[in-house]
């Protein structure tokens, strides 16, 4: 049976659609779909015939993190002008969360923005990129560093794409889920258990589709509560040149550290860290990183999107009267480096 998630932002409103994927009718419209050659293979034959609309063509990219840059914007700007497309056209993001990210970016720059729809094809994709309108690639500076808000049209959950998924991005994707649960729903990761993944997926589309509802733009503070473990993870990310690990990796990691970070700032029980740090593990997925170059590592904090006013503002876990998310900033650079150097 399939399920509805509504997001309501204040620009507009759209519907997240859980369950097997089915006719796509977008009447008189030039459709430009967009995806990876991996997924090209898998899938295409799939998805194709079910799209009604004037006319279909496809873009094949190339979707690691490394790609994930405004060479490949500009590859899919290209096949939308040979195809002509216009105001009225709508591009198609069918793969994972670089796919998302660059097709709602390229839809969203192209003749001042057209619409997009997503079929996330990965954990990753469904449960984080696909839903709330955040788009950018990365460059030398650092992850997510260019980019816009462009709320999709339409978002369809199809966990069928998951059969094919390898275990590690499996993993990795439940990486944000994690994240997203210590957040705003502590008590969900009590009984936390990967044979109840289709469950786990929509309770964090559930809570997504509030926090942005709320503050679509990260103007409140309540958004950027999302960033927890980012921030570690971004300097990880951009310290393995993007490809040492993939993103849920990288953010496993970096949670890991910004509760280490917390326990020493004496707001965060180290059972909650325990905890957090045993069940990334039992999932599989990493946590422990060993920083290359401390100084770089650090300084990497500063281009990250939320210290950008040359003050570090880290979203840490407290449990001092309920375990939830926060912002901290002005945390003395000693204690940062002491926890750092942890992870040497």
């Amino acid at each position: 049976m399939k399920k509805e998630i509504i997001v309501h932002t204040h620009t507009q409103s759209y519907p997240i659609t859980i369950g097997k994927l089915t006719t796509l009718n977008f009447q008189e419209k030039k459709v430009l779909l967009v995806t990876s050659k991996n997924i090209a293979t898998l899938y295409l034959h799939y998805v194709l015939p079910l799209i009604e609309a004037q006319s279909v063509h496809t873009c094949i990219i190339d979707d690691s993190e490394t790609h994930k840059n405004m060479q490949t914007i500009e590859e899919i700007l290209a096949a939308a002008f040979q195809h002509k497309l216009h105001r009225n056209a709508l591009m198609v993001a069918l793969g994972g969360g670089v796919v998302t990210d660059m097709v709602g970016f390229a839809s969203g720059i192209f003749q001042r923005g057209i619409d997009f729809i997503s079929i996330p094809t990965t954990l990753l994709g469904m449960v984080d990129a696909s839903v709330g309108g955040k788009c950018g690639v990365n460059n030398a500076y650092g992850k997510n560093l260019i980019g816009l808000f462009h709320q999709p049209k339409q978002v369809f959950i199809d966990t069928m794409f998951l059969r094919t998924l390898p275990e590690r991005e499996l993993h990795a994707g439940v990486a944000e889920i994690i994240k997203i649960f210590a957040c705003f729903d502590y008590v969900l990761l009590q009984d936390f258990s990967m044979r109840d993944l289709e469950i786990h997926i929509t309770q964090s589309i559930h809570l997504k589709a509030y926090i942005v509802g709320q503050d679509e733009q990260e103007r409140r503070g309540l958004r950027a509560l999302l960033n927890y473990g980012h921030t570690f993870g971004h300097a990880i990310e951009l310290e393995g040149g993007f490809h040492e690990f993939l993103h849920g990796e990288a953010v496993s990691m970096g949670i890991v550290m910004a509760n280490r970070l917390s326990v020493k700032l004496g707001i965060l029980s180290p059972d909650v860290e325990e905890f957090l740090c045993a069940l990334l593990q039992r999932i599989g997925l990493p946590t422990h990183y060993k920083i290359k170059n401390i100084d770089s590592f650090y300084n990497s904090f500063f281009y990250d999107k939320k210290s950008l006013d040359s003050k570090l503002h880290f979203v840490l876990l407290e449990s001092r009267e309920s375990i939830k998310a926060t912002i901290h900033n002005d945390i003395d650079k000693a204690l940062i480096y002491e926890v750092l150097h942890e992870f040497t």
